[in-house]
């Protein structure tokens, strides 16, 4: 779904173990391509149904594996770099991601994480990484959201530990 300004709505997660580290994947096809899970919205779909269905499709975890601990009060966007725009084929322009961020506790074993579940898997591997660490690893147009994000999230991540 991509709205009247251009952007493609969608959901970031920040899965975080109990220790307050969090889930860092990297992606199929790229040695260097890390970032938290994310996935556009679909017609009819609430961020809250998008959350969940991404969150089976990235990392193989269901509802019951995790607690919402937070989400971002509004939506978070960040523009592509021209490189990375796509000549539209019956459909909008999309010139970058409008995000809504949640903050996630995962309640079951690391061994709940299945990147294989899906049949079309995003990431082909993952680590646990200090909560404030992806805001320099990840890709430079990504960095002023995942800082925003994190920085609004990390208040319910101090009040749960």
């Amino acid at each position: 779904m991509i709205d009247e300004k251009g952007y493609r709505l969608n959901v970031g997660i920040v899965i975080a173990g109990p220790d307050g580290r969090v889930f860092w994947g990297r992606r199929i096809g790229n040695r260097d391509a890390w970032q938290f899970p994310q996935g556009g919205m679909m017609p009819g779909e609430s961020p809250e149904d998008t959350l969940f269905r991404e969150l089976e499709e990235e990392t193989g975890l269901l509802r019951e594996h995790v607690s919402v601990l937070a989400t971002t009060e509004g939506w978070l966007t960040y523009r592509l770099p021209r490189r990375f725009l796509r000549p539209p084929r019956n459909r909008p322009v999309c010139i970058g991601q409008r995000q809504k961020w949640f903050l996630l506790r995962l309640d079951a074993a690391d061994e709940a994480i299945d990147l294989a579940r899906s049949p079309a898997p995003e990431f082909q591997d993952w680590r646990w990484v200090n909560y404030w660490y992806p805001i320099r690893k990840v890709v430079h147009f990504k960095r002023g959201v995942y800082a925003r994000a994190l920085r609004e999230l990390a208040p319910a991540l101090r009040g749960r530990r």
